[in-house]
């Protein structure tokens, strides 16, 4: 009796014991699963997903348009903190398609091409559209002024090529523009120079625009103003595609 009685309890000890044992392996199971496993995986997977398809996106809007990007300026910038100094570095850079969208943007980051992709993101997204003669030139002359700087705009003939300083260089070669004066007192800031430049380029306007505004024909508005007649003002009218 003796041995029967500790047969059973042997096997009812060993089978109180399994469910927890299994119990135990199906709980670190899951928790494992989610801890280790499949669940960083999927995170994972998923945020390097979400990066793909950015890339892919940018690079379609890239390959769709080819832009030309000029780098105008790169400083070095530096933040104290607590222990010393962080230094990085901030770029400046003007976007344009060579057609008549040019468009400027700045950023800042620790290493230089970061800043300078930063700064070329900045500028795709905040490109503006002007209007040009003829596909080389300006209609008309302008000003601009932003801080202490002023620059002038003028439209020059076939042939006299770009006058213009460094930073303003840059924007009209960007934008399409082959024959250009330009003047700039006050400031020789490239940040300046440019906002400035970019405030004159805003007040630009086509004759096609000034007569759709006013309910006139081009012609009308070519003939007055240079004080030709009916046959070569419709001749310059019909030129004007901007």
């Amino acid at each position: 009796m003796a041995d029967e009685n500790e047969i059973q309890a042997e096997g009812a000890g060993a089978a109180a014991g399994a469910p927890a044992e299994g119990g135990e392996r199906q709980g670190r199971g899951p928790r494992g699963g989610r801890g280790r496993g499949g669940g960083d995986n999927r995170g994972r997977g998923g945020r390097d997903g979400n990066r793909r398809r950015d890339d892919r996106r940018g690079g379609a809007e890239d390959g769709g348009e080819e832009l030309i990007e000029k780098l105008v300026h790169i400083n070095r910038v530096s933040k104290t903190v607590k222990g010393g100094k962080r230094f990085g570095f901030a770029a400046l850079v003007v976007v344009g398609d060579g057609k008549g969208r040019v468009g400027f943007g700045h950023g800042k980051a620790r290493e230089v091409p970061e800043a300078i992709s930063k700064a070329t993101a900045s500028a795709k997204k905040k490109m503006i559209r002007v209007p040009l003669r003829e596909g080389r030139t300006l209609h008309h002359d302008g000003n601009g002024r932003f801080g202490a700087g002023k620059v002038t705009l003028r439209s020059a003939p076939q042939g006299t090529g770009i006058i213009a300083g460094g930073p303003m260089r840059a924007i009209f070669e960007s934008l399409g523009v082959a024959d250009v004066v330009t003047k700039s007192v006050g400031t020789s800031n490239p940040y300046n120079m440019i906002r400035a430049t970019f405030e004159a380029l805003g007040e630009q306007t086509s004759p096609k625009s000034v007569a759709q505004r006013r309910g006139k024909k081009i012609a009308d508005l070519l003939g007055r103003a240079q004080n030709a007649t009916a046959q070569s003002a419709e001749a310059d009218a019909a030129m004007v595609t901007e």
